[in-house]
């Protein structure tokens, strides 16, 4: 079979390599691939972030799929042949201070799929049980690969935010994390806004206007006219920071209100700025990382009801054959949500 590999440490040097169907341990099921999503991280692999200078490589990638299980280990209890699934794809250790307590995505020991192991960008993969979450049959199979990244929103939001009925949102970044967010904190009452740079213009901000949402453009809006417009002057309740940009804190500490509540979702490096102006307006800012089993369990329930709207949000346009398309496409932010066939590469 084929799979889609990072093989150099440089720009680009994704290619489809030739490798064996894996053998599932005892407490693993081999899960037949069906559709995998591309994300921000898959991106920073392709450009070779610091990040990633732990793989080893060649490394299948991806980690945001669908699939189906089509044979298990003997060990194997909860899933039997036949049954659709995602996977979870921070691995915690299990003995940690971190895992013990319930917080596995911030595991000590932690390995990601698609980063310290191979992925999905490949007809089948091995995965322990434990990492595994059933899909129901009233969400499609397609509309399944995007749980992983909607479950991140879904624990920005519905855990780690103050986020209720009328709370006033402004999120900034309309990637994929970003607008994912946005339709999660609408699912719980909120008024919601996103905004984006220039390079959004062409693609992600309409996108964000299909879905729904108010858009604001950075390079050319007021921000001060339109913010003082939407929340009476007071400034938004929450703000969500999906940049992944150094700009997106001290931009989201100009949009707060006095007394309210910055998540950073995006992990934007090193940046800049004063610090007292959060203090003296006593400005909660909340990390949030990941997603958990329960967020899982939320993101499904929402693209199942439609609050997320996976039907508009994927872009099926690309193909893993010629996949340097889509990552150039993405990084230039003419697409948002790319998601790919996987049976291709049974072909």
């Amino acid at each position: 079979m084929r799979g889609l590999a990072k093989t150099s440490r440089s720009q680009g040097a994704m290619e489809l390599v030739e490798r064996d169907r894996p053998e599932p341990a005892p407490d693993e099921a081999l899960i037949e691939v069906d559709y995998a999503g591309l994300c921000g991280s898959d991106a920073g692999i392709y450009e070779f972030e610091s990040a990633f200078e732990r793989m080893e490589l060649p490394t299948i990638i991806g980690h945001e799929y669908s699939g189906r299980v089509v044979e298990v280990g003997d060990a194997v209890t909860k899933f039997s042949v036949g049954d659709r699934v995602v996977e979870r794809p921070i691995r915690g250790c299990g003995d940690c201070y971190q895992c013990e307590i319930g917080e596995s995505n911030v595991c000590q020991n932690a390995v990601i799929t698609g980063v310290d192991h191979n992925g999905a960008y490949e007809p089948y993969i091995a995965v322990p049980e434990d990492a595994l979450h059933p899909v129901p049959d009233s969400v499609e199979q397609q509309h399944a690969a995007m749980v992983e990244p909607t479950s991140i929103g879904a624990r920005a939001v519905i855990q780690n935010s103050r986020v209720r009925a009328g709370t006033r949102v402004l999120v900034e970044g309309p990637g994929p994390i970003g607008l994912l967010t946005a339709q999660v904190a609408r699912a719980q009452g909120a008024e919601v806004v996103v905004s984006g740079v220039g390079q959004d213009a062409e693609y992600r901000l309409p996108l964000a206007e299909e879905l729904g949402f108010e858009t604001l453009n950075i390079a050319d809006d007021d921000l001060d006219a339109v913010r003082d417009e939407l929340t009476d002057g007071v400034g938004y309740d929450v703000v969500f920071d999906t940049t992944g940009h150094p700009s997106g804190l001290p931009s989201a500490v100009d949009e707060v209100r006095k007394g309210g509540q910055i998540v950073l979702v995006g992990q934007t490096g090193e940046t800049t700025m004063p610090y007292s102006p959060l203090v003296r307006a006593e400005i909660d800012l909340q990390c949030s990382y990941a997603s958990k089993y329960e967020d899982f369990e939320n993101a499904l329930r929402l693209i199942d009801t439609g609050d997320v709207d996976a039907e508009t949000f994927i872009d099926d346009r690309f193909s893993l054959l010629e996949a340097d398309e889509a990552f150039e496409t993405f990084i230039e932010g003419g697409t948002c949500k790319p998601v790919f066939d996987v049976s291709v590469l049974r072909d």
